[in-house]
C-alpha cells in the first residue's frame, strides 16, 4: 500500500504477525474506520497506546469474520496480525487517526541458537500451564518467525513492544528464553497469594450504615 494512509486503531495491546486478535467494536469512530476498512478490503494498523500518544511501531490486522454485528453498529470481529510498520507521519483529518507508513521485516537472517529456541519453546508451555495462560493457543511451531507465536505468553506490553520493534529473530528469541523462567516463576507467585490470601486475611468489609 506505497503512499497510502493507514487507518491508525490504538489500543492497549501488542498485535503480532500471523496471531489472532478479536475486537468488539463500540466508538463511533472505529466503527466507521472499520465499516471502510471492510468495503475496500483492506488493512488497519494497531499500534499501542501510550503515556503520551501512541508507539511508533506497529502491526497491521486483517479481518478474518465479523463474528456479530448489533442493531446501534457495534460490532465483534475476529483479526489477524499481518505485516510490521513503522508510523512515518500521522493524518488527524478523519475521526480517526491516520499514518503514513513504513512497512519492514527482519534484516538479520542469523538462525537461532538451538539451545534458545528450546528454552523459548519450553518457557511458552510453562506459561500455557498456569491458570492465567489457559487461554493461550498452540503455537505454529512451523512458522518462521517462531517468536512472534511464543509471544503471545507475554504478559508485559513494554516487552512485548521491543519485541515487535526487533528486526532480528535470534535476538527475539534469546529474549524470550531469558523472559520466561523469571516470568513463569512471577507467575506462580502471584498465584499463590491469591489462593492463600483468601484464606489468611485479617481484613473484611465494614457493614454499610
Amino acid at each position: 500500500m506505497p503512499g497510502a494512509l493507514l487507518p491508525l486503531f490504538p489500543l492497549g495491546v501488542v498485535l503480532f504477525p500471523r496471531t489472532d486478535l478479536p475486537l468488539h467494536i463500540f466508538e463511533d469512530r472505529y466503527k466507521k474506520m472499520i465499516g471502510e476498512v471492510l468495503e475496500s478490503t483492506r488493512e488497519f494498523g494497531v499500534v499501542l497506546t501510550m503515556e503520551k500518544g501512541i508507539a511508533s511501531v506497529g502491526c497491521t490486522a486483517r479481518i478474518t469474520n465479523v463474528t456479530k454485528t448489533y442493531d446501534d453498529g457495534r460490532m465483534d470481529i475476529e483479526t489477524t496480525g499481518y505485516r510490521r510498520f513503522e508510523v512515518e507521519q500521522l493524518d488527524e483529518e478523519e475521526d480517526y487517526l491516520r499514518g503514513r507508513v513504513e512497512f519492514f521485516d527482519d534484516e538479520d537472517g542469523t538462525p537461532p541458537v538451538e539451545a534458545n529456541t528450546a528454552k523459548a519453546i519450553r518457557g511458552y508451555y510453562a506459561m500455557r500451564a498456569l491458570p492465567s495462560g489457559q487461554h493461550l493457543p498452540e503455537p505454529r511451531l512451523n512458522d518462521p518467525q517462531l517468536s512472534f507465536q511464543l509471544a503471545q505468553a507475554v504478559t508485559s506490553v513494554n516487552v512485548r513492544q521491543v519485541l515487535l520493534m526487533s528486526k532480528s529473530e535470534a535476538e527475539r528469541i534469546k529474549r524470550l528464553a531469558e523472559y520466561f523462567p523469571a516470568s513463569a516463576e512471577r507467575e506462580r507467585r502471584l498465584e499463590h497469594f491469591r489462593t492463600i490470601i483468601p484464606r489468611n486475611g485479617h481484613a473484611r468489609l465494614l457493614p454499610s450504615s
